[in-house]
């Protein structure tokens, strides 16, 4: 499916009354299974692009480029609209601007651009800190600058409401809202009149970050304008726990026949599309 395609459907989530919880991808392996499964869209968040790429916490050190890269290997494996967390757009606003261009190469479907202070800046210790809201509008304007493809959604994302309460995380998402970004994603909501709050503040789709148990009813979001609703990055984390557990195995004696936790025949060849392969090989190699 074309990347403009892709970005169509992630526009027909954003423009349609239901609250869509996506899969959260690290590589191809991940995306296909996700779009195998019916996921309407998959997530590429920087805290598992962090992990998935380079072995390291969430704290802002992976580069753009390598960034994009995963993105671009995880589009071409098949057609699943890819929702991507730029982070606060590698820079300032002319990073965010080159930012958007090249993530939009790569073939994401929508990407988030935040207005949290990243990297952490020298001396602070405390909770995350917000750029000020002037020039997080300059960052909003600056990636709508580097979109190229119209139909590519460029996002607004804050955490104010856990960094400097509702009243400053309202007036950020009326700020980014009139500078024209497609939707807007929230973190750090917590309770059912917060969102009735921000829903009836602004106009655009809403995103959310990991919901707390109060708020995490797909009905009530989706009466809200939430269209997508994240459910944190559990299939990596669960993916780290089943290589531990059968290297540890394997390390302590385990006989490989013994453990019987791995993926079958059957799936390993429908995630890695074999059958594709083996009528490729017919048609243009002979075999």
């Amino acid at each position: 499916m074309h990347w403009t395609k892709r970005r169509e459907c992630f526009r027909a989530i954003l423009a349609g009354e239901a609250c869509v919880h996506p899969g959260s991808v690290s590589d191809p392996i991940s995306a296909r299974i996700a779009e195998d499964l019916g996921f309407e869209a998959g997530m590429f968040a920087g805290s598992v692009a962090s992990l998935a790429v380079i072995g390291a916490p969430d704290l802002v050190t992976l580069s753009l480029s390598e960034f994009a890269g995963q993105a671009y290997r995880i589009n071409r494996a098949g057609n699943l609209p890819l929702l991507v967390d730029a982070d606060h757009g590698y820079g300032n606003a002319l990073g965010v601007k080159r930012c958007v261009e090249e993530l939009e190469t790569a073939g994401v479907a929508a990407l988030t651009i935040e207005d949290t202070d990243l990297p952490t800046p020298f001396g602070a210790t405390e909770k995350p800190r917000l750029i000020a809201l002037a020039e997080g509008v300059g960052k909003m304007k600056a990636a709508l600058a580097g979109r190229q493809d119209p139909s590519l959604a460029i996002v607004g994302r804050t955490s104010a409401a856990a960094v400097t309460g509702m009243e400053d995380c309202i007036a950020r998402l009326r700020a980014y809202e009139a500078a024209g970004v497609d939707a807007l994603f929230l973190t750090g909501l917590q309770t059912r009149e917060q969102v009735q709050q921000v829903a009836a503040a602004v106009k655009l789709p809403l995103m959310l970050g990991q919901t707390p148990p109060a708020i995490a009813d797909a009905a009530f979001l989706a009466g809200q304008r939430v269209r997508i609703a994240l459910q944190g990055h559990l299939p990596y984390a669960a993916a780290v726990r089943a290589v531990y557990e059968t290297l540890k195995a394997l390390r302590e004696g385990t006989p490989p026949s013994a453990i019987k936790t791995a993926a079958s025949a059957e799936l390993m060849a429908r995630v890695t599309r074999e059958a594709d392969f083996k009528r490729w090989t017919r048609e243009f190699l002979g075999g």
